[in-house]
């Protein structure tokens, strides 16, 4: 489009001379879009799975510029939060950079919320503008809203109950105007984002992130096998860190992302193919769908090289040669900046990987003593590089200093590390269960459930059991198509599992019930226990023989 706009150029200011912090245009917004225009205005930065639409660097701040315009023709000045719920799309893409570009703060919202939690999230960001689609809008009937004063609609002219309603396309999309430069110049360690976390027990924190804490996250230094001349799949939403990071890195890179509204099994390698993805994250529950896939005589001819699998999931060998790419995986959470990291292919089943550079990890007890090598402890981390993780949990002082306590960050993760300096993840702490003196990690238990054929997803967890402690259960929904036969998946486990991991109970659903992020909420399948339909082995007579050595007798 041709361009009516004008930018008034950011007052000059030095930059810190701590060699930690990178300057403003390696990791903020506005400098690297800036800077991005001068070295390499023509490349494609953003590709769209849905009609193959591409947007270069130019016509990205073109249109990221005009918005900007029209938002602070609204009032939204440096430091403001504004409120976005939106699906993945171009309008969602245009304010996320916006917003940014202002030195606003992004603060995405998941498209499930409703009710009580859509309630408790629009009072604690403290946004007085809602960026919001036009199928959501009427969720605001009966949602306090005392600070919100306005929204902006997307689709169809509808009102938003009780906020001053705009139109997209008549205040986001001026004709001409001039960009106002921000009161200051926008530093690393400003904020960029709050994420909000769907807690599966309590109300959902907001993640507050600096723009160096999401450089950190996955950028240069951290994930060192993506470069700028990757292509990026990104597929998952951008309310998420997993959606909206990737793009933000891949941003930081100078290269590419392509756009994609949900993950499809079904079309995923032709969507690879057709959009020239060279490089995306996958679920370990995403590689699973791929892997039952049929093969195909194709399945290797994409432009795929490099995939991020979290959790390991199957064969990684054969994954690797099926689909012609190299796996990595990591540990990481949207608070953090990925402290483990592993090599391509890895060999060693069940790891994260090692830790990176420039962070500090130790396992630890319940007092954050350090506890042997071998020995599971809860996971606590800190970086030499300062803003490289969140800076809180916005309006939650409680949480915050809980978490931060010591001056490490507490992931409420389990792990283990053996003599090597391999990481294993054991399970959330509160997802532990105690059976008959073992501890076991449901993490493990549901990837060797995972394996299955039959499984599309599953949960275990512990349920009380009469000889005291807990039984181990698993809640499991079947792939499309397919049933699953308790006896028949218990054969299955038998040479894949401790005897005492083996589960008591099994219960077949269509659906795992899960939080507006897609994690199962396994407080909701523990409060419900053992239902009628529950198949129990006990009750079918089958019992599960010890595998530990017996002694020899003279």
């Amino acid at each position: 489009m041709a361009t009516c706009f004008e930018v008034q150029p950011c007052a000059d200011s030095p930059e810190t001379t701590d060699p930690r912090i990178p300057p403003r245009d390696r990791v903020v917004t506005r400098a690297l879009m800036e800077r991005w225009q001068r070295e390499c205005p023509d490349k494609v930065f953003i590709r769209f799975a849905d009609n193959g639409e591409q947007w270069t660097y130019r016509e990205l701040r073109e249109q990221v510029i005009q918005t900007a315009i029209g938002l602070q023709r609204l009032g939204v000045a440096q430091g403001d939060h504004v409120l976005v719920w939106l699906p993945n799309g171009r309008e969602h893409l245009r304010v996320f950079f916006a917003i940014n570009y202002l030195g606003a703060v992004f603060v995405p919202i998941n498209t499930a919320y409703k009710g009580a939690l859509l309630a408790h999230v629009v009072d604690n960001a403290d946004a007085t503008l809602a960026i919001v689609h036009a199928d959501l809008a009427s969720r605001f009937e009966g949602v306090p809203t005392a600070r919100l004063r306005a929204a902006v609609v997307v689709g169809e002219r509808v009102t938003c109950p009780g906020l001053v309603t705009h139109a997209y396309e008549d205040v986001l999309l001026p004709a001409s105007g001039t960009l106002a430069a921000p009161a200051r110049p926008i530093e690393p360690w400003d904020p960029q984002s709050i994420i909000y976390t769907s807690g599966t027990t309590g109300p959902s924190k907001g993640v507050l992130s600096s723009y160096l804490h999401l450089f950190s996250n996955a950028g240069p230094e951290t994930w060192p096998c993506v470069t700028g001349e990757d292509r990026f799949l990104v597929n998952m939403p951008l309310f998420h860190i997993g959606g909206m990071g990737v793009t933000y890195v891949m941003f930081a890179r100078g290269g590419s992302v392509a756009f994609l509204e949900r993950f499809d099994t079904a079309t995923f390698l032709d969507t690879v193919r057709a959009t020239a993805t060279t490089a995306t994250f996958l679920l370990g529950v995403m590689a699973s769908f791929l892997d039952k896939l049929a093969p195909r005589a194709d399945d290797a001819d994409t432009p795929l090289r490099l995939v991020f699998m979290v959790p390991l999931a199957g064969d990684i060998a054969a994954f690797s040669r099926r689909f012609g790419c190299e796996v990595y995986t990591i540990f990481n959470m949207t608070e953090i900046a990925t402290p483990i990291i592993s090599g391509p292919n890895p060999l060693v089943r069940g790891t994260c990987g090692l830790k990176r550079d420039g962070v500090d990890v130790r396992l630890v007890d319940d007092h954050d003593c350090e506890v042997p090598v071998g020995t599971v402890g809860e996971m606590i981390v800190r970086t030499d590089r300062p803003w490289a993780m969140n800076s809180g949990y916005y309006r939650n002082p409680q949480a915050t200093a809980e978490a931060w306590r010591n001056g490490w960050f507490h992931t409420g993760d389990a792990f283990r590390r053996d003599a090597e300096g391999y990481y294993y993840f054991v399970d959330r702490k509160k997802d532990a269960i105690r059976r008959r003196g073992e501890n076991i990690s449901s993490f493990e238990v549901e990837a060797d459930v995972q394996a299955h054929p039959d499984v599309r997803e599953v949960a275990a967890i512990g349920v009380p059991s009469a000889l005291g402690e807990e039984d181990v259960m698993v809640v499991v929904a079947p792939m499309a198509g397919r049933a699953i036969d308790a006896p028949a998946l218990l054969d299955f486990l038998r040479p894949r599992m401790a005897h005492f991991m083996i589960p008591r109970y099994v219960r077949v659903v269509d659906e795992l019930p899960k939080t507006p992020s897609s994690k199962v909420m396994k407080q909701a399948l523990r409060q419900q226990g053992v239902t009628a339909d529950t198949w129990d082995r006990e009750q079918a007579g089958i019992q599960v023989k010890s595998d530990r050595f017996t002694k020899a007798t003279r």
